[in-house]
């Protein structure tokens, strides 16, 4: 970390086992990513009643990494288990953090959309305008609604696999743009 750990408390002491404990899993933050800017850790009892003994308590955990604030805040009654809670929490966002840096989140791929440009009907197939502009074929099977091949028309926005056909590329698969496939 490039600035020191910030542990603050409130309506709790800090103890020489707690404050270790804390430090011991701020150390261990850094395992899954070395970019982490700073860690703050706020511990308290949300009770001003100094006599009271016990939780319930709350732990939060700041985690400032390049371009980002990753906040894990968790409750229990018994201490070590809100410090557990929340320092798990933050883990997680910093691995996920450190992945999504990596490039290894996977996003959704969506099949190409393309628009009818031409339709028929009585012969069973048509043909897609793709979004390079190249025309593909499509049959009446294709469309993955076995009503949607009669309901298509020109000018239908459509989702759509390609494929090589015998005659040049063809659509295997046809949705309705908007529809679940």
């Amino acid at each position: 970390m490039q600035v020191p750990l910030e542990i603050s408390t409130r309506w709790i002491d800090l103890s020489p086992p707690l404050e270790a404990e804390l430090r011991k899993r701020a150390d261990r933050l850094e395992r899954h990513s070395d970019r982490i800017t700073s860690c703050r850790i706020a511990v308290e009892r949300p009770t001003g009643n100094h006599h009271q003994e016990g939780g319930p308590y709350r732990v939060r955990v700041d985690v400032t990494v390049p371009g980002s604030e990753l906040v894990a805040d968790k409750s229990d009654e018994e201490i070590y288990a809100a410090i557990r809670g929340a320092f798990d929490a933050a883990e997680r966002q910093v691995e996920a953090w450190a992945a999504k840096r990596r490039g290894e989140v996977k996003s959704q791929v969506l099949p190409p959309e393309g628009q009818v440009v031409r339709v028929f009907q009585d012969e069973g197939f048509g043909f897609i305008a793709g979004p390079d502009g190249r025309e593909i074929y499509f049959h009446r099977n294709a469309v993955l609604d076995p009503p949607g091949f009669e309901k298509l028309e020109v000018g239908s926005r459509v989702r759509f696999a390609e494929e090589q056909g015998f005659e040049g590329p063809q659509a295997s698969t046809v949705a309705v743009a908007g529809k679940e496939e």
